[in-house]
């Protein structure tokens, strides 16, 4: 199980990048899978557009709260 401790934007858009990177799927297939355009999955993968995420991470934080993001392991068991 691969698991990311998520601060920041740009730590939110690495575990997007390499999810997607692991699951074979270029960013045009992710952009389509999620209903993104591949220019703004892009900006998110780079932390470029993670204004908003920022905020709301940052209040977490403050609070004293820990953000993960966990995924299946190669055989899809955690």
């Amino acid at each position: 199980m691969a698991r990311w401790n998520i601060r920041t934007g740009a730590d939110m858009g690495r575990a997007i990048a390499e999810i997607r990177t692991r699951a074979g799927w270029t960013q045009e297939q992710m952009a389509q899978r999620s209903g993104l355009s591949r220019t703004y999955l892009s900006h998110l993968e780079s932390g470029r557009s993670a204004s908003v995420l920022e905020h709301m991470l940052r209040v977490l934080r403050r609070a004293g709260a820990t953000v993960t993001v966990t995924w299946p392991g190669e055989d899809g068991k955690e």
